[in-house]
């Protein structure tokens, strides 16, 4: 097969690999780019499985902007929301988006990897998401397998154990999605707590820094006081949940992804950094 083609097969899936292990979009296409330049300069006769050896390059590629961030950050712990991906709401009727549905991770999930330390994220997603074997893994990570398998398996009690996963269908997510904000919208506080998690949590990143806030009368009491009659709000899809856009005159000033479990929003993860937003696609609020 021609190599561009070859590339062109995997290139999903190796942006999939690359978006788990850095949750930002602009690195992971980095890394998937990175791919292609080292598999144009190879020696094709030396790449049996194009597959495995893409997937390793973006892997280690990957790994290595993870051990560089950790480096220049002081605290070990995230300071703004990984890259969200977002979709109109109706897209998700469309085939090859749907086949993307099927293999998203929500933000969520992605805000809790990135409490991991870049060795038990990598060991994780590529073990846990993806099956690659702890011989393979282990090469990556300069480790003997035995300790690869021990990367994965603190990093999966710890996603386990923070991480709650969506439950219930679409529809019915995006049910409870409209419930929270015509209650908000109304400035009824008990509507609010009633599609609330007790022990909701909300954060939000306006670019300087990402605030929490825990517990459903004090999310309750924050969405209650935040309305804005200017604003205009679009569903949309983020990692493949429900969740709104909020655009005043056209422009994006708020976007807001739901973790819905049992009927009940446990996480609400709100992006307001205006250049952040200003990055999304336009269509989203055609």
């Amino acid at each position: 097969m021609d190599p561009v083609e070859e590339f062109e097969e995997h290139r999903l899936y190796l942006r999939q690999v690359a978006y788990r292990v850095l949750g930002s979009l602009s690195d992971a296409d980095d890394a998937v780019q990175e791919a292609w330049l080292r598999l144009h300069r190879s020696d094709p006769a030396h790449v049996e499985n194009p597959r495995a050896w893409l997937t390793t390059v973006v892997a280690r590629v990957a790994l290595n902007q993870l051990r560089a961030r950790r480096t220049r950050r002081e605290e070990p712990f995230p300071d703004h929301l990984p890259d969200p991906i977002v979709r109109r709401d109706d897209d998700a009727d469309d085939p090859e988006y749907g086949a993307e549905l099927a293999d998203s991770v929500g933000l969520a999930l992605l805000v809790v990897l990135e409490t991991l330390s870049p060795d038990e994220r990598l060991a994780f997603v590529l073990h846990d998401m993806f099956g690659l074997p702890f011989e393979e893994i282990a090469r990556l990570v300069e480790r003997t397998p035995a300790a690869a398998r021990q990367l994965a398996s603190r990093a999966r009690r710890r996603v386990r154990g923070a991480e709650p996963a969506s439950s219930g269908s679409r529809a019915a997510r995006r049910e409870v999605v409209d419930a929270f904000l015509a209650a908000a919208r109304e400035g009824d506080l008990e509507g609010l707590v009633a599609v609330l998690d007790p022990d909701v949590v909300l954060r939000a990143d306006t670019g300087t820094g990402l605030r929490a806030l825990r517990g459903a009368r004090a999310v309750a009491g924050q969405a209650a006081a935040y309305r804005s009659v200017d604003q205009v709000r679009h569903r949309v899809l983020v990692n493949g949940e429900p969740g709104v856009l909020g655009t005043i005159d056209g422009r994006p000033v708020a976007l807001l992804a739901f973790t819905i479990v049992d009927g009940r929003i446990t996480e609400i993860d709100i992006l307001a950094d205006p250049a952040r937003l200003a990055g999304l696609d336009p269509d989203l609020v055609r």
